[in-house]
């Protein structure tokens, strides 16, 4: 039986993704990751083993403050990325 005047779903309605917002300092912290990354990784090649492990240190802080930046875009704009769906 057929409901009269019931509107059915379409399948777009149903996976409707609102645009994110794009934080402009993401790729920038990405990069300097990377950077920093290579420059640890060729200190240790060249034997300075001491410039490399501070270096690999530096990485792991500025890896945090990149992943923390995206957390903290993502709540801001109203997407909580604990609450479960």
């Amino acid at each position: 039986m057929e409901k009269m005047g019931a509107v059915e779903p379409t399948f777009e309605d149903l996976f409707e993704e609102k645009k994110r917002v794009r934080n402009p300092l993401v790729p920038v912290g990405a990069l300097m990751t990377a950077g920093v990354l290579t420059a640890g990784l060729i200190s240790f090649r060249r034997g300075n083993s001491q410039l490399g492990q501070t270096l690999m240190r530096a990485r792991v802080v500025v890896q945090g403050a990149t992943v923390a930046l995206m957390v903290g875009t993502a709540y801001y704009y109203g997407e909580n990325p604990w609450k479960s769906k």
